[in-house]
């Protein structure tokens, strides 16, 4: 599961939008809120661009395999207080309902923690699975290459990077 920062903004606003029209939070201004919540995921995009970097640092360091990016990204996303891969969805519910519960902008919330998270879950996930879609797409268009050779790094990089420019997902 990852986050796409250019996904923010509606993701957000999708949010606000399930949260005051069920009712389950009274608002002054629904942009603030947004703006709150868009903290939380800008804030996590960026520790995790920083686990990914000292991912590949130790990687490099240590002259480690790239098969064990994920075990170390995972070790160095745990220094910097954060959550990847299967648990990122969690993590993320987490930080929502702390903001939620302790910003300025929300006058009240009116449901209990589970009722938040049941609402807030599949809207998330929705934009957090988008990489699987990708992932299938780049591998599509990557069928007549070998899987794990420096082509397929190469490549894979470049038709991800465009696939993702075409989409808005940077």
């Amino acid at each position: 599961m990852r986050l796409f920062s250019g996904k923010i903004t509606p993701l957000t606003e999708e949010i606000v939008r399930a949260l005051v029209d069920n009712r389950d939070i009274e608002c002054t201004s629904k942009k603030e809120v947004a703006l709150d919540i868009e903290s939380v995921f800008t804030s996590y995009l960026q520790a995790d661009r920083e686990a990914t970097e000292r991912a590949k640092e130790i990687l490099q360091a240590r002259g480690l395999p790239q098969g064990e990016f994920n075990r170390v990204k995972r070790l160095a996303a745990e220094q910097k207080g954060i959550k990847v891969g299967d648990e990122t969805m969690d993590y993320l519910l987490d930080q929502l309902l702390e903001m939620l519960m302790h910003s300025n902008n929300v006058e009240e919330v009116f449901v209990e923690d589970h009722d938040l998270r049941r609402r807030v879950r599949p809207i998330l996930r929705k934009y957090l699975e988008m990489d699987e879609a990708l992932e299938n797409e780049v591998r599509g268009k990557l069928r007549h290459v070998q899987e794990g050779s420096r082509t397929w790094e190469i490549e894979y990089q470049r038709v991800m990077g465009e696939i993702q420019r075409r989409k808005g997902l940077l």
